[in-house]
């Protein structure tokens, strides 16, 4: 599903240029579950973004279902992102004045699809928030308002799950939590999911674990057990 193939990423600033990637080349399968690791400025977020077509590689290839996606427009780049990917970020990005049901409902409404009440009630159950659908984020713990940004994620039923720091606002037990939805999603629905994180912790519940250090991938480990 998912190949990079020698993909760089240089950003200029000023009359500065710094390699984000430097000759990055992986392959995802359907139905993975990979943590990214890696400190801050190894390229692991660069990386993420070149994945859920938020940005190009200067150079490289990076495929999508065997589609080149450096040639796309943004126009196509916006449909694949909308159809093929939800996102989950480590500051909820919820609209505050908005019900859970109704933030939920926003992607839907985007894609112009019927139905989307329904929709986002059914995918606010999938996340264990079927009693909350009235409530807004102030209402709702920081582990809830995370639940109801991976219903979101998932209203318009993606085939990518990707999740940028998804536990790094919450507490140990509200973390937790969170990776075993994501695991617990991953298992049932087999939805690939690649979580960056800086965290061992959640990265053990990643069937495979990939490390970065300034711009290259020096570790790719798969789990011997689940």
């Amino acid at each position: 599903m998912i190949e990079l193939v020698n993909v760089t990423k240089t950003y200029r600033m000023g009359e500065v240029e710094i390699a984000a990637l430097r000759g990055v080349s992986l392959a995802i399968e359907d139905g993975e579950m990979v943590a990214i690791m890696g400190a801050s400025g190894s390229g692991k977020s660069t990386m993420m973004n070149i994945v859920g077509c938020l940005d190009v590689p200067t150079s490289g290839q990076y495929s999508l279902d065997g589609v080149n996606v450096g040639r796309l427009s943004d126009s196509r780049l916006a449909a694949i992102r909308n159809r093929k990917i939800g996102f989950v970020f480590q500051s909820y990005n919820l609209l505050p004045r908005l019900t859970a049901e109704s933030n939920v409902e926003l992607p839907l409404l985007y894609a112009r699809k019927g139905g989307s009440a329904r929709l986002a009630r059914e995918a606010l159950g999938r996340v264990g928030l079927a009693d909350r659908t009235g409530h807004r984020p102030t209402e709702m713990s920081g582990g809830q308002q995370q639940r109801v940004a991976i219903a979101r994620a998932l209203v318009n039923e993606p085939s990518i799950l990707l999740a940028d720091e998804p536990t790094g606002n919450l507490d140990s037990h509200s973390s937790l939590e969170i990776i075993e939805l994501l695991r617990e999603l991953n298992q049932s629905s087999g939805i690939t999911v690649i979580i960056v994180t800086h965290e061992d912790d959640i990265a053990r519940f990643a069937r495979r674990t990939i490390l970065m250090r300034d711009g290259e991938i020096v570790d790719d480990e798969r789990a011997r057990t689940q």
